[in-house]
């Protein structure tokens, strides 16, 4: 909701700070005191056109700010959050507009854009009583109004998920027929690539293994006079290394014998001389196995510039060839069937239509029904409110077929005037209507999103007991909704739950606007000027008072 409102140089405002409430809140004035201009700074913080006039005389900026709690709004904070909007439960929304064109925005102190304030904006607030920034003037609003009113949400959600079914599959269709053109060509280089990769036999890894082994083949030789030589001279006789130590150990072991000292060095020299046996075996049987064969090294060789070839035509590693491979499979095996999927796909979408036609003809005779009934319940309401030859229509306008919004478009009409055709509310109703229609429409589909909404000219050609019905209304909607509402009928603001009186003061040649919050006796005295009369007698200031505990007996 709205919780505070800062106003700076803004018309006539020099310097303005109100703090609203939940429920109600009731503006009130002389006319001409500036109530307008209050409601122009809040359509200003909600993306409103600007313009250098705007600026109160003798500044260079004008700028208003709004602080908004939006606790438990858990879908317009992540909305902000999407829009890279940091918010901790609260908003604050500041628009300053200056003379040399430089106008800002910023969103919790960050600065921000015209299209991400617009989209907070109606999220935030509706204003009614103004022909801007109105989600009752737009007919695409009106069919979620609608379902609404009559509870086909789920049924109209239904609708939409066998439309997206439907359109997916018509997608699908119509890639397989466009796909038959070329279909043939495809098909060539399909089979051809599969049958290449699949005739090379790959397999993960074996490309680093031929590397290895062709380094192996390509010095085969070398490596088996280095081994050779390296076992016969380890191992092979009496005058090898293995022989030589042996001998050592020998003599070692006979002075051990007399000097038990050299223990641990014939201890060493047995082990070392079994090290050497098992590195002379090692060795033979190194050399026995080394082959110098060049019909090998050319099969490997032959089958590197294979490997290397399919990379550089299908991808970098075998793993990558691999799976191209299945995916030129997957899709030869849907050329080679396409017509039976087709088919297939034929008896799918015949099947999804007579469901979404079903289904879309259910919400059609369901909606025609709420129309019927949205229809008497809002005349009934509008004749409440003073509007008694008002008549109020939702025209239903067939579509040639059904959509994801279902199988019709919906706009509702509207007429105030005897004999006359109801015609779109967007091209026909005037701001005080157009706050009653949306303050009926409350009445009737109370449900809403918009935790704040704004009601101007409500009171526009009412009087008497109606005033007193229309503030009942004001009264209900404000119990789940935060309200603010310019008015001049003390019956509408005897029921307010926080009231502010807006005056206009001249001081020093200049004239600024001021808003003051209203209790106790200050409250009488403004409702008695509201009453009427230009000396307010204690007569006036009690019928005030029984008029304020009328509205309070009336609550309770």
């Amino acid at each position: 909701m709205l919780t505070d409102l800062f106003i700076k140089n803004f018309a006539i405002i020099e310097n303005l700070h109100v703090s609203f409430g939940n429920g109600l809140n009731i503006l009130s004035g002389e006319t001409g005191a500036g109530k307008s201009i209050i409601i122009g700074a809040i359509q200003m913080i909600l993306g409103g056109r600007l313009s250098s006039d705007m600026i109160r005389t003798g500044t260079d900026e004008a700028v208003v700010e709004a602080l908004f709690d939006l606790s438990g709004q858990t879908g317009i904070m992540a909305s902000l959050a999407n829009s890279g909007v940091d918010c901790d439960g609260e908003l604050l929304v500041k628009r300053v507009v200056t003379r040399s064109g430089k106008n800002r925005i910023y969103l919790n102190g960050g600065l921000s854009t015209g299209s991400i304030l617009s989209g907070m904006a109606r999220l935030l607030v509706n204003i009614y009583g103004q022909h801007e920034s109105q989600s009752l003037l737009r007919p695409e609003n009106h069919l979620a109004l609608l379902d609404g009113y009559g509870g086909n949400g789920t049924l109209q959600a239904g609708v939409a998920a066998l439309y997206e079914e439907y359109r997916r599959t018509c997608v699908e269709i119509r890639q397989l027929e466009d796909g038959e053109r070329e279909a043939a060509r495809r098909l060539d280089l399909l089979s051809f690539q599969s049958a290449e990769i699949a005739v090379a036999e790959l397999k993960a890894g074996e490309d680093e293994e031929l590397v290895r082994e062709r380094q192996l083949l390509s010095h085969g030789e070398k490596l088996f006079q280095n081994s050779h030589w390296a076992f016969e001279t380890v191992y092979g006789g009496d005058q090898t290394i293995l022989g030589l130590l042996n001998q050592v150990h020998s003599r070692v072991a006979v002075s051990a014998a007399i000097d038990d000292t050299l223990l641990p060095v014939v201890e060493t020299l047995q082990s070392i001389s079994i090290q050497l046996e098992d590195i002379g075996l090692s060795l033979r049987d190194y050399a026995g196995k080394v082959e110098a064969d060049p019909q090998r090294l050319q099969a490997v060789d032959d089958r590197i510039n294979l490997i290397q070839t399919l990379k550089k035509k299908y991808a970098p590693s075998i793993e990558e060839i691999i799976l191209f491979k299945e995916q030129v499979d997957r899709e030869l095996e849907l050329l080679l069937n396409s017509e039976q999927i087709k088919r297939d796909l034929g008896k799918t979408l015949a099947e999804i239509e007579k469901a979404l036609l079903v289904r879309a003809a259910e919400l059609s005779a369901k909606r025609h029904v709420a129309a019927l009934a949205m229809k008497r319940s809002m005349e009934k309401e509008l004749h409440e409110l003073a509007m008694k030859n008002a008549r109020f229509e939702v025209s239903l306008e067939a579509l040639p077929e059904p959509k994801a919004t279902g199988g019709e478009k919906v706009e509702f009409l509207f007429s105030s005037n005897p004999g006359e055709t109801p015609k779109p509310l967007s091209r026909i109703a005037s701001g005080g209507e157009l706050s009653r229609l949306m303050l009926a429409l409350k009445q009737v589909h109370p449900e809403s999103d918009v935790p704040t909404l704004i009601f101007d000219e409500v009171d526009s050609g009412i009087g008497g007991a109606v005033s007193a019905l229309v503030g009942k209304k004001l009264k209900r909607v404000s119990l789940k909704q935060q309200v603010l509402c310019i008015t001049h009928l003390p019956q509408v603001a005897a029921f307010a739950d926080h009231h502010y009186k807006v005056e206009k003061m001249v001081s020093g040649g200049r004239t600024t606007t001021q808003l003051a919050s209203l209790s106790g006796e200050e409250r009488v005295a403004e409702m008695a000027r509201m009453l009427g009369g230009i000396k307010i007698s204690e007569k006036t200031l009690e019928h005030a008072r029984e008029m304020l505990e009328e509205a309070a007996l009336d609550l309770s």
